[in-house]
C-alpha cells in the first residue's frame, strides 16, 4: 500500500510539474476584472450545469426537500414569510418604485426578482444596496447553514432575489469559456476587505486604533466566558426579537475589530476604511508636511499606511511590470485634492438619486487596494506610483496596443461594477463584456488569460456552505469566469477556489514567493478536513 501511495504522489507531482511548466510556456499576460458585490445563486443561479437554484427549488420555484429555510434572530424559529424588504426594493428615484409594503408576503424561498413584485423588475433596474459587512455575514452563513441571511440584513427578504441573468453578455461568456461554481469570496464582508484579500490575503491593521478617534470605530462582540471574541455583533434593547419587525440595531457596528480578534493582538479595518492618500474618500491634509496629496490624517475613516506583504511586492521582487488600472482614476485623484470645503464630483458622486450614470460616476477609494500602501505614497514613491496605479483610459489604450504588462488589474468605476445601489446590472454587463472583446482583439490574446470574478456576495443569498477557514473567510461563493485561448470551453468548473486562487495563479506563473495569508488559509482548511484552494489551473487546458 505505501508503494502505491508513493507512486502515486510521484505522478501527481509529475504531472503539476507539466502543468507548471506549460503555463509558464503559454501564458504571457494575466487579466483580472474585479466586479462587484453578486452572489452567484443571484446571478447564475439558472446556469446549467452549475450547482444553482436546481439544487433547492424544483422547475415551479417551489422549495425542494434541500432548501434550508431562513430562521428568525433566534437561530431556530422558520420564519414563516420574507421579511419586508426594509425601506423599499429599488434605488431612490427609479421607476417602477417597489416600496416597503409592495414587498411584503413573500414565501420563505429563493425568489425571481423579475416577477415578485406586481411590477416587474429586470437587470437593467437600479435596486437598493444591502448590507454586506464582516461581523454581519458571518452571522448570516450561520455556520454554514446559510439560514440567517434574512434575519440579519439591513434589506430584509430581498436578500434571497436573484436574477435570471442567462441572456446577459457575461453569461454567453461563461457557457463559451469556463464558469467557477465553486469560487468563495476570500474575506467575510464588503468590498474594502475583500479588495485587499485580492493583493494580500490579509485584513489592514491599525495601530493602537484605541487611543485614536477610530476608537468609536471598534465594533462591540459578544465574548465568551473566558473573553474571547464571537463573530457576533451586540445588539441593543431597541432592536426588534423578530426579523419580521424591523431591521436589527446593534450596540456598535464598526470598521474595526477588538484587539487580538485575529489572535496577533492587534486591531485590524475589516469594513470600510478610507485610503491615506487622494484619491480619499476624506478631504485633503491641511498640514504642510503633507498637503493635498494625502487624506486628513485626523479623519477617523482614515487608515494609516499599510505595509505587509503583497502580490506587488512579490511581483516586483521578481521583476514582472504588473499594473493595477482603475477607470475614472485621473479624474479621481483631481477630484480628491480639491479643498475640503469644494463639493467632490467624481468621488462617492452619484446623481440626484444617488446611483451613477456618464456625468456622475461614482468613483469608489476603498476599491483602489494599493493606494493604502506606504509603497505607493506620493512624495516618497512616486515614480512606482505612476508605473503601477493607472486609469482605465491607459488599460484600453495598452491592450489595443498589445503593452499590458505581464498581471494587470482593471477596476470598473461605480458606472460600470454592477454593485447594487450604484448602477444597474445590464450596464456593467455590456462594458466589461466589451472590454473582453477588447482584449481578444489585442496583439497579447494568443497568450492570455482573463479572469472575471466579483469582489464579494454584496448581501445576496446563497445556498452552497462556504468551506470552514481561518477567521478572515472565505465567505459566500461568488461568481467567476475564466476566459482564455487555453480554457477549457464550455465546462462548469466545480474546484474549491476563492479569491486568493487569483493571486495562487499569479505566483504559480511567475514563480513567486509566499504570502503569509495564504499558507494560513491552506492550514486552516486542511485542520477542517477541507481541500487547499485551487489556483484556477483546473480552467486550462495546454497543447
Amino acid at each position: 500500500m505505501l508503494g502505491i501511495v508513493a507512486w502515486k504522489s510521484k505522478s501527481e507531482s509529475a504531472r503539476s510539474a507539466a502543468v507548471t511548466a506549460a503555463l509558464r510556456e503559454n501564458v504571457q499576460t494575466i487579466v483580472v476584472i474585479y466586479a462587484e458585490n453578486r452572489s452567484f445563486d443571484n446571478l447564475f443561479g439558472h446556469f446549467p450545469g452549475a450547482h444553482g437554484l436546481r439544487d433547492v427549488v424544483d422547475t415551479n420555484g417551489r422549495p425542494t426537500k434541500s432548501y434550508i429555510p431562513q430562521k428568525d434572530r433566534n437561530g431556530t424559529t422558520i420564519l414563516e414569510e420574507l421579511p419586508r424588504t426594509w425601506g423599499g426594493v429599488t434605488a431612490r428615484g427609479v421607476e417602477p418604485a417597489i416600496s416597503e409594503w409592495r414587498s411584503a408576503r413573500l414565501a420563505n424561498a429563493p425568489f425571481a426578482m423579475e416577477s415578485a413584485f406586481d411590477d416587474r423588475l429586470a437587470t437593467t433596474t437600479v435596486t437598493r444596496d444591502l448590507v454586506h459587512r464582516f461581523f454581519q455575514h458571518q452571522m448570516q452563513i450561520h455556520g454554514g447553514a446559510n439560514d440567517m441571511f434574512a434575519a440579519w440584513s439591513d434589506a430584509g427578504g430581498m436578500t434571497m432575489g436573484g436574477f435570471d441573468y442567462e441572456s446577459s453578455e457575461l453569461s454567453k461568456l461563461a457557457h463559451k469559456y469556463v464558469l467557477a461554481d465553486n469560487f468563495f469570496q476570500g474575506a467575510f464582508g464588503g468590498s474594502f476587505l475583500n479588495h485587499q484579500y485580492l493583493i494580500c490575503a490579509c485584513a489592514p491593521e491599525y495601530p493602537r486604533a484605541d487611543t485614536t478617534l477610530a476608537r468609536w470605530l471598534i465594533s462591540t462582540l459578544v465574548q465568551r466566558p473566558d473573553g474571547r471574541y464571537l463573530p457576533v455583533l451586540r445588539t441593543t434593547s431597541a432592536s426588534s426579537m423578530s426579523a419580521l419587525d424591523g431591521p436589527p440595531v446593534f450596540a456598535n457596528d464598526g470598521n474595526i475589530t477588538p484587539k487580538n480578534y485575529f489572535g496577533d493582538g492587534t486591531f485590524r479595518a475589516v469594513n470600510t476604511m478610507q485610503p491615506p492618500y487622494q484619491p480619499s474618500g476624506n478631504p485633503p491634509s491641511t498640514t504642510r508636511a503633507y498637503g493635498i496629496d494625502y487624506a486628513d490624517a485626523d479623519s477617523a475613516t482614515t487608515l494609516p499606511p499599510q505595509t505587509q506583504q503583497t502580490i506587488g511586492d512579490l511581483l516586483d521582487n521578481a521583476r514582472v511590470r504588473w499594473t493595477w488600472y482603475a477607470g475614472s482614476w485621473s479624474a479621481a485623484v483631481t477630484d480628491g485634492k480639491q479643498r475640503a470645503s469644494a463639493p467632490r464630483s467624481v468621488i462617492y458622486r452619484g446623481n440626484s438619486s444617488g446611483y451613477a450614470d456618464d456625468a456622475h460616476v461614482d468613483f469608489q477609494p476603498h476599491h483602489q487596494p494599493f493606494n493604502y500602501y506606504a509603497n505607493f505614497d506620493p512624495r516618497r514613491h512616486a515614480a512606482d506610483r505612476a508605473t503601477h496605479l493607472k486609469d482605465g483610459t491607459d488599460f484600453e489604450a495598452d491592450a489595443t496596443a498589445g503593452s499590458l504588462p505581464p498581471v494587470a488589474f482593471y477596476k470598473p468605476d461605480g458606472r460600470y461594477n454592477q454593485h447594487a445601489g450604484n448602477s444597474s446590472i445590464d450596464v456593467g454587463d455590456k462594458e466589461i463584456a466589451d472590454l473582453v472583446r477588447r482584449l481578444q482583439a489585442s496583439p497579447q490574446w494568443p497568450g492570455m488569460v482573463i479572469v472575471v470574478a466579483y469582489d464579494e456576495f454584496g448581501g445576496g443569498w446563497d445556498h452552497v456552505a462556504p468551506p470552514r477557514g481561518d477567521l478572515l473567510g472565505p465567505g459566500t461563493r461568488i461568481p467567476a469566469i475564466i476566459i482564455s485561448p487555453f480554457a477549457k470551453n464550455g465546462i462548469v468548473d466545480h474546484t474549491q477556489y476563492d479569491t486568493g486562487s487569483i493571486i495562487r495563479f499569479i505566483r504559480r506563473r511567475f514563480s513567486l514567493g509566499k504570502l503569509a495569508g495564504l499558507v494560513t488559509r491552506d492550514d486552516a482548511l486542511k485542520a477542517a478536513g477541507r481541500d487547499t484552494m485551487g489556483d484556477l489551473v483546473n480552467a486550462l487546458r495546454f497543447p
